[in-house]
């Protein structure tokens, strides 16, 4: 940082030091090789706060991707056959690698996709931690042997599925682009990336820093928008998609994969309710659900608690402290600020579809207890900001109580029913997180048993914890992650039977 330039105050200039920090192979990947980029499609990578360009990025055509593919295609055979210690000790130095650089990583995200830096730096923790807790699996891809009966030798074995389609969004893009070639790598597969067409620069400053760590073709990354996507999808030679996206794009590649049978991991939305009881404690419970809603990341995460169910005896007086609390922490700003709690919103199609959803709550009868407008702060007018947005008299068949916004708008809702608390909680298409506060352990326990959700938290939200399962109910998506479940998700199990008669 010798050569970075000063501001007034003697803080470095950060808009000097993310020019020297970005990725320079401004293209796509594969064969170990950057490559050239025929054609005069381009993608617009765009900074969220600012409004301003970042860089302009090529476009996959399908022949691009039918290369990429094949390169990953032709280095699966001797990947697979890579003793698994070798692989580990490979996913360890990407590891040491996105800590050694995880400052400018943050940087960079911030930049790209809109959230603030100093809570991106969570990300890359993250996505380290997820390579070195698989390469600690590569030794469970085993299999077992069986009993016959009849004296034969009956066993199985796990064995990796071949080239993986790894396609992810814009919430987290780098901790999603490291974080989610771990299980494929790990488990013997090669991967071909496709970061978000929003948000694609930190996925390939990740490319320059782990392409001498693994051998040619093993990790693969093209560039573009839905259809270099669906390409991907659709090629012949792809064996596995692993995607993280809405529930549209989740239906999309399972049509798309019906024609070939491909194996798909589907991680999508979440319309998720935090449910508190009258016992609940009140300050922590106030607190859960400013962090569950998300408004560090602008509502954009596929787990916010955009649901507050609150039981009739508190909701008041709760309704006054959550507000209190969203003014006190959460206020817009540009996200590359290491001050900034809450950034801008990832593009303009998602500032454009939060804002539209909020004037369809108050045409519904909503009552707007704070937010639902672009910050008046005139340094912020070129960027995609909203306020914190808090609705109230909210019911279970509003559109922002049924459809998921992914955009800082929470809609409270006042229960007094147990019974008709749990069927507006399940009365949704999704499934993905719940979150219920309460002292009581029978009424924990037993709530946790009868909401409609693959991941619960109790007095508790928004917490990940390797090596629990993560994934939902319904239309919130397909397979678990974050576990050895999601390891076992890109093998497939073969038996052996050894006839012992002589």
């Amino acid at each position: 940082m010798s050569d970075t330039k000063l501001t007034s105050n003697g803080e470095p200039d950060l808009v000097d030091r993310l020019s020297q920090i970005m990725p320079t192979r401004l293209t796509h990947f594969w064969a170990g090789q950057w490559q050239p980029a025929p054609g005069a499609e381009v993608l617009e990578a765009i900074n969220p706060s600012t409004g301003e360009r970042l860089a302009s990025l090529p476009v996959a055509q399908a022949e691009q991707v039918d290369a990429a593919v094949r390169a990953a295609d032709d280095a699966f055979p001797a990947w697979s056959r890579t003793p698994p210690l070798e692989r580990a000790s490979m996913l360890r130095r990407a590891a040491v690698l996105i800590r050694e650089h995880a400052a400018d990583l943050a940087l960079i995200d911030a930049a790209g996709c809109g959230n603030p830096v100093k809570a991106m730096l969570f990300d890359a923790e993250i996505a380290a931690t997820q390579l070195e807790y698989f390469a600690g699996l590569v030794l469970e891809i085993k299999g077992e042997t069986l009993p016959t009966g009849n004296g034969s030798l009956n066993y199985t074995k796990r064995e990796p599925l071949g080239v993986v389609a790894r396609i992810f969004p814009f919430n987290h893009p780098f901790m999603f682009a490291a974080g989610k070639i771990a299980a494929p790598l790990a488990a013997g597969n090669t991967v071909v990336m496709k970061p978000p067409e929003q948000a694609p620069l930190s996925t390939l400053r990740l490319v320059e820093l782990l392409a001498e760590v693994f051998p040619p073709g093993v990790l693969n990354c093209v560039l573009g928008g839905r259809d270099t996507g669906a390409a991907l999808v659709a090629h012949p030679k792809v064996a596995a998609i692993g995607l993280i996206g809405s529930v549209p794009a989740g239906r999309a590649v399972l049509a798309a994969a019906a024609h070939d049978m491909k194996h798909t991991l589907l991680e999508l939305g979440g319309k998720n309710a935090m449910i508190v009881y009258p016992d609940a404690d009140f300050d922590k419970a106030v607190a859960g659900a400013v962090r569950g809603m998300n408004f560090t990341w602008c509502g954009q995460s596929c787990g916010s608690t955009s649901r507050l169910f609150l039981h009739e005896s508190i909701h008041d007086r709760f309704v006054q402290a959550l507000i209190t609390r969203v003014a006190i922490e959460h206020r817009p700003g540009i996200a590359t600020d290491p001050a900034t709690t809450m950034g801008a919103l990832a593009s303009e199609a998602q500032y454009r579809r939060s804002l539209e959803y909020i004037k369809i709550a108050l045409q519904e009868g909503a009552n707007l207890a704070c937010g639902g407008k672009h910050p008046e702060d005139p340094t912020l007018k070129q960027g995609y900001f909203i306020e914190p947005t808090v609705f109230t008299e909210v019911r279970p068949d509003m559109r922002i109580a049924q459809e998921e916004v992914f955009g800082p708008v929470l809609s409270v809702l006042k229960w007094s029913d147990e019974d008709e608390l749990l069927c507006a909680v399940n009365g949704v298409d999704f499934g993905l997180t719940t979150s219920i506060w309460t002292r009581d352990l029978v009424t924990a326990h037993s709530t946790a048993d009868r909401v409609q959700a693959g991941y619960i938290w109790i007095n508790d939200c928004s917490s990940h914890f390797i090596g629990a399962p993560f994934g939902g109910y319904k239309r919130s998506g397909k397979g678990r992650e974050e576990s050895r479940d999601e390891l076992f998700e890109f093998t497939q199990i073969k038996n052996i039977n050894v006839s012992m008669a002589r």
